[in-house]
């Protein structure tokens, strides 16, 4: 009796640690990617200004070992500044800019949609079509000229979608183990306005809008503690001239900070020697484990970080970090 006893307990710690372990949510890697375009700046004419105009699209991802989406955000930020036909910016330079999703219905693209969609409902629906496939099932949507193709995806989604995609390969392929499971909810904050290099046009030298953007995808547990996350920005830099003419390659390369990583040359200037991507990535791994009050509690001053246990890893300025954290808490999903 006391066989067949141990026997059935046995069995039974067999099968409670069996569940426990069945039931720990899957690891998954993080990733983040933007893609920025100058493309859509214009002239200024005698008839109307002209537009400094950066589009970034910026892609969160959460991808399993096999290489599967299993959560995603998908936004796009506009950052637009008029100037003039003599090369004065005549936007306010302390104008910020919500993305399309924070944008939501005045965006206005519901008028223009053939299928009756906003922009946002686009976003979201093409994030659901993504969930479950590889990077290359992604990259084999059947697109023409940028819009989707495929039937069951045009019933949702007829905007153009190739930069998107091109978002989605970069992320998916510098995704990395940060601390996230595939339960995690994911959320991408933006803010956006002008950097401290926009300045208007003289006869000595040309004018400049920096479009200054810092992008948060940060993913949370059930109970809303940051698991992971990835900090960047993007200093997009339109040029013109005092008469209101484009002087820059609106087709360059535009890489993020994180991309350009030690050519960013921060480091030289900095008192703890350490790079804009390196200070990022300690930032990211003090608010591990922390909800988004707790990082919206941060002790700063003049947006410099004041907590010891932090500026031993980051002494730059991080105000707009708190900013993206508490708007992918915010959205997160």
């Amino acid at each position: 009796m006391k066989k067949i006893f141990s026997l059935v307990l046995c069995l039974a710690l067999v099968m409670a640690t069996l569940t426990a372990c069945g039931s720990k949510a899957e690891g998954v890697k993080t990733g983040f990617a933007v893609v920025s375009s100058a493309g859509s700046s214009k002239e200024a004419t005698d008839e109307g200004d002209g537009t400094a105009q950066v589009d970034s699209t910026a892609v969160a991802v959460l991808v399993d070992d096999k290489g599967v989406i299993k959560n995603i955000v998908i936004d796009v930020v506009q950052t637009k500044f008029n100037f003039s036909a003599t090369g004065e910016i005549t936007t306010d330079l302390g104008t910020t800019f919500d993305s399309k999703k924070e944008r939501g219905a005045d965006y206005g693209m519901l008028k223009a949609s053939p299928i009756g969609k906003e922009w946002d409902e686009q976003a979201e629906a093409l994030e659901e079509y993504v969930i479950g496939k590889t990077l290359e099932e992604v990259k084999g949507i059947a697109v023409s000229g940028g819009y989707p193709t495929d039937e069951d995806l045009t019933a949702s989604v007829t905007m153009n979608i190739a930069s998107m995609i091109t978002a989605i390969e970069k992320a998916v392929n510098n995704a990395k183990d940060l601390g996230a499971t595939a339960d995690d909810k994911l959320g991408l904050g933006i803010v956006s306005g002008s950097g401290n290099k926009t300045t208007n046009a003289s006869d000595e030298a040309d004018g400049m809008v920096q479009a200054y953007t810092h992008y948060g995808a940060v993913s949370f547990d059930k109970d809303g503690k940051i698991t992971s996350s990835i900090i960047d920005a993007s200093q997009t830099n339109v040029s013109f001239s005092n008469e209101g003419k484009l002087t820059s390659d609106l087709n360059g390369d535009f890489k993020s900070k994180l991309e350009l990583g030690y050519d960013y040359n921060m480091k030289g200037n900095s008192e703890i020697g350490k790079e804009w991507f390196e200070q990022s990535e300690g930032f990211s791994e003090y608010i591990k484990g922390k909800t988004v009050s707790e990082v919206s509690g941060i002790s700063l001053q003049g947006g410099y970080p004041a907590d010891e246990d932090l500026t031993a890893s980051v002494t730059m300025n991080v105000a707009d970090f708190l900013k993206v954290v508490e708007e992918a808490g915010q959205y997160a999903k």
